[in-house]
């Protein structure tokens, strides 16, 4: 992870359309462990239509955030000057959230905002809202290389995770090979589990034609719904999230080498 290198930023999109499956938390920890690892130039950034909860699950309590980076997204011409809109990590990350009410996003800012960060960081991680329909998550899609789809054991929540699957690849494209190369990450958060319903989410993530799926364990630092902290995570919570991003990066490393071949055809 700590060596791979691209020619161009990279994204990774985190979505679930079922509410309630660790969206936020996923971002934040997976962006946390790449930037760990590779020494910072990871961005999380909220791209939900509405204000969503990575502000208040990342550390820290920024002045300024989304909102006031989509209103001055023209004026930001260097690192110094977007890391005002920032919340530092003690993981090396940066993470761009709503620090209150702002205007409801719309696929135009998502996009312009995620050309400003690409400029100054090599990973953007981005934390989605539960709307797949949404002019917001259209523009996300638009600009991502890779889908992270958290799960938890229940069959809504897969069931929603694979309808969205089938959207995109009905959609073909960029959007078709996004799910293509989707990878799956199963979360717990205490409540009693069954086997049987273990078994069956997994048969239909692999019958859907997810890529991986990776199991983080209960973990109390995250089912406190408080500011995450990545070292405050159990040694096994941390070795699992580090297992996923070493799949996103070998994703990432697949979705940049195919989009440079077709660009070299063209």
């Amino acid at each position: 992870m700590r060596q791979a290198t691209w020619t161009r930023a990279v994204s990774v999109l985190v979505n679930n359309p079922k509410g309630g499956t660790g969206k936020t938390p996923t971002a934040l920890l997976l962006g946390g462990v790449l930037a760990a690892i590779r020494g910072g130039s990871v961005a999380i950034l909220e791209v939900s239509d509405d204000p969503g909860a990575l502000n208040f699950r990342a550390e820290g309590s920024p002045l300024l955030g989304l909102g006031e980076l989509v209103c001055d997204v023209d004026q930001v011409a260097t690192a110094g000057c977007l890391a005002g809109y920032t919340a530092p990590q003690t993981s090396f990350a940066s993470v761009i959230g709503s620090t209150g009410r702002r205007d409801r996003l719309t696929g135009e800012s998502v996009v312009a905002v995620s050309n400003v960060i690409d400029d100054f960081y090599s990973i953007r991680v981005m934390d989605s809202g539960n709307v797949p329909t949404s002019s917001a998550f259209r523009g996300a899609v638009s600009v991502s290389d890779v889908l992270v789809i958290p799960v938890m054991n229940a069959g809504d929540s897969v069931l929603e995770a694979i309808q969205l699957l089938e959207e995109l690849r009905a959609e073909g494209g960029p959007s078709a090979e996004l799910a293509n190369r989707a990878i799956a990450i199963r979360l717990t958060d205490g409540r009693p589990e069954n086997d049987a319903v273990r078994e069956e989410v997994e048969r239909l993530l692999s019958q859907a034609g997810v890529s991986a799926l990776h199991e983080i364990p209960y973990d109390s630092h995250i089912a406190e719904r408080g500011q995450l902290t990545l070292s405050r995570l159990n040694p096994a919570t941390r070795d699992a999230f580090v297992a996923a991003a070493a799949s996103v990066v070998r994703s990432l490393q697949t979705a940049v080498s195919a989009a440079s071949t077709q660009n070299r055809k063209a």
